[in-house]
């Protein structure tokens, strides 16, 4: 992997971006930001799935008048998502804020873009340009020709001269496209250019199942080359999911480190036991913990033994059994109907153990 790309470092309330930091894992509320209750309730849920940044939406002034209080019920710090009305931000901003998220394409010019960073400074805190292929600017689009990754960096290069002009140096920026290809290009081309934080991701990426495909492989990509200090991934779902889908990229590539990594095999002609079966309970049944274990449920002597050992905790399955592996030893044998609820207690009493080592 790339050594991680070096930008200016900014804080999202307690979270910093940029600067080497840890890439973090944000989502957004999907819940009517004038209903404290429930957004702040999904706010909780999405920071016991690890989320480290909320996002929500202000569509009108009711949901800006809600806004002081989310943020005083969140756990995490909370960006206000503004589109089309610049003194919804200025409200958020006053309101308390730990990050505003604004459209060049629709929040009114330079004139209205300054108001909302001078309201940025004076509340000491940043701002996200989030450009986004559907909303890039007329005579960008004309220019050349649609929503490119030229016309992506463009918008966003024009933004970045207001905010030199304002003053305003605590920006992060989002490039971000349905289309994976383009996204990937819009963010190497900002990197080999800028080197502001950016937040990364594909926009309307889709279901859970499109949307988490399409969301590895850009954010993956991006991540694998060292772009990126912040991520969400967009499912059309729960926002819980888009925070195990984030986690699971930053996993997979070595990057951050938080709750089990599951490992089974693909199944073929040689497994005797029920491995969908097993891994499917063991991996419901033990994503809520969040302490870093490695558990392996392999159904065969070919590679079971070998992934088993390298685990935490593992099985390698026989004929309607199998042996449980502890940090790399055999503990015990047990019968086929045994297995998940073995491997969730070893894998749960192992947890505890390193919570109190740490």
């Amino acid at each position: 992997m790339d050594t991680r790309r070096k930008t200016r470092s900014i804080r999202v309330g307690s979270v910093p971006v940029g600067g080497g930091a840890p890439v973090s894992v944000q989502s957004m509320t999907n819940t009517d930001t004038r209903d404290v209750r429930a957004t702040v309730t999904q706010i909780r849920s999405l920071a016991r799935e690890g989320c480290e940044i909320a996002r929500v939406a202000v569509p009108d002034a009711k949901a800006a008048a809600a806004f002081g209080k989310i943020r005083a019920g969140s756990p995490i710090p909370v960006i206000a998502d503004i589109h089309f009305n610049h003194r919804l931000a200025i409200a958020c901003a006053d309101a308390g804020a730990d990050c505003l998220r604004i459209n060049p394409g629709n929040v009114g010019g330079e004139k209205n873009t300054i108001e909302v960073l001078r309201a940025a400074r004076a509340n000491r805190i940043p701002v996200r340009i989030g450009v986004n292929a559907g909303s890039v600017e007329k005579d960008l689009l004309a220019r050349y020709g649609g929503p490119t990754p030229k016309a992506l960096v463009a918008s966003a290069a024009r933004y970045m001269k207001i905010c030199a002009k304002a003053r305003f140096t605590a920006i992060k920026f989002s490039l971000k496209a349905s289309d994976v290809v383009t996204t990937i290009d819009a963010y190497r081309l900002f990197s080999r250019r800028y080197d502001f934080p950016l937040h990364i991701g594909v926009t309307e990426a889709g279901t859970i199942f499109s949307g988490t495909i399409k969301s590895s492989v850009g954010i993956g990509v991006l991540l694998a080359e060292g772009i990126g200090d912040t991520l969400r991934v967009s499912l059309t779902g729960p926002p819980e999911e888009e925070v195990r889908v984030g986690w699971e990229i930053l996993k997979s590539l070595g990057l951050r480190h938080r709750g089990p990594e599951f490992i089974s095999c693909p199944t073929c002609g040689r497994v005797s036991i029920d491995v969908v079966g097993i891994a499917t309970e063991v991996e419901r049944r033990l994503s809520h913990l969040p302490v870093p274990l490695k558990v392996a449920v392999m159904g065969c002597a070919v590679n079971g033994p070998g992934e088993a050992r390298e685990a935490d905790v593992g099985v390698a399955g026989g004929k309607g059994e199998g042996l449980i592996f502890v940090k790399g030893r055999i503990v015990k044998k047990v019968k086929e109907g045994e297995i998940a609820a073995e491997v969730v207690r070893i894998a749960v009493r192992l947890a505890a153990e390193k919570r109190r080592g740490d």
